[in-house]
């Protein structure tokens, strides 16, 4: 699932092709990827786009008088820009955007549909699909530190929340986990301060030194290789690799649809996580994938229609 760094940059080459651009035609080809029926689709043609947004791991396309697309890429769905009119086929493609600058292709991969396009008007439909997690790059320590502590659940499970904070999934939490040192099972209320400091930092630096990453590969194009398997990554899909820091081999934890990836020796203390009470601490702390806690935030969280 594309996460805060891979938006970001989505959204920057978006902001260099349509900001100002006329959008002229929506042409939807997946029957599921509509969410919304008010306002229609057809709303939306004619309008200048005045501002593109992240709002947690989904894109928001603001257009003139005040109406909103927001895609939603859920695991496989991807961005591809091409010339304006591009032919659709219905194997992968869902939807395209014909702007007076070029074509917006959303596809996704798999027989599974689950990427989504809703639209609404104004401020409350765009907040009504906010799952309301806290902007890390934007808040301070106490804010975060409020935030993952709220309740006592796992490091995992608390950074790829939704709810409590915006844009992080399964791969850059890893990732930041491997960077604070820190266990993926540690639960939030246990954690010293100087703990929660460390993740506060971690969390920052990881999204940041990632958006920089894909900021220079992509090199002004438009972002192709939108992938949570990254070369240069600590630990996220390096089973078995050695770790970067320490060189002791990358373990994982797979629980149902999720795999985390972690190293033995500098996060856990050398105890490998596999055993009777994680696989309980598992069942009742863990979602059976991050799919399906967004899929339950989108069904609680039913945006406003109307103009």
């Amino acid at each position: 699932m594309p996460e805060l760094p891979d938006i970001m940059v989505y959204i920057e080459a978006l902001e260099a092709r349509i900001h100002g651009a006329r959008l002229d035609r929506v042409r939807i080809v997946g029957p599921f990827v509509l969410r919304t029926v008010s306002p229609p689709i057809e709303a939306a043609e004619g309008r200048v786009v005045k501002e593109l947004r992240r709002v947690g791991k989904r894109i928001a396309i603001g257009l003139e008088g005040d109406l909103w697309l927001v895609l939603h890429l859920m695991i496989g769905g991807r961005l591809h820009w091409g010339k304006r009119g591009v032919k659709l086929s219905p194997k992968r493609n869902l939807a395209a955007f014909d702007f007076s600058s070029g074509s917006l292709v959303l596809t996704e991969a798999g027989s599974r549909r689950r990427a989504s396009l809703h639209v609404v008007a104004g401020e409350d439909g765009l907040r009504a699909l906010d799952p309301g997690g806290l902007e890390v790059l934007e808040c301070d320590l106490a804010s975060f530190s409020a935030a993952l502590t709220l309740a006592n659940h796992t490091l995992k499970r608390a950074l790829t929340d939704p709810r409590l904070f915006g844009g992080i999934g399964n791969a850059y939490s890893d990732e930041i986990l491997h960077r604070a040192q820190l266990s993926p099972v540690a639960l939030t209320q246990r954690l010293s301060g100087e703990q929660i400091e460390r993740l506060y930092a971690a969390t920052r630096e990881t999204l940041m030194d990632w958006t920089e990453r894909l900021r220079a590969e992509a090199r002004g194009g438009f972002p192709e290789k939108v992938t949570a398997f990254r070369e240069g990554m600590a630990v996220h899909g390096r089973y078995g690799k050695p770790c970067p820091r320490c060189g002791a081999k990358v373990q994982r934890i797979r629980y149902a649809a999720n795999e985390t990836n972690y190293c033995s020796h500098c996060q856990t203390g050398g105890k490998l996580l596999a055993d009777r009470a994680l696989s309980r601490l598992l069942k009742e702390d863990w979602p059976r994938s991050l799919e399906e806690m967004e899929l339950l935030i989108d069904r609680s969280r039913k945006p406003a229609s109307g103009g």
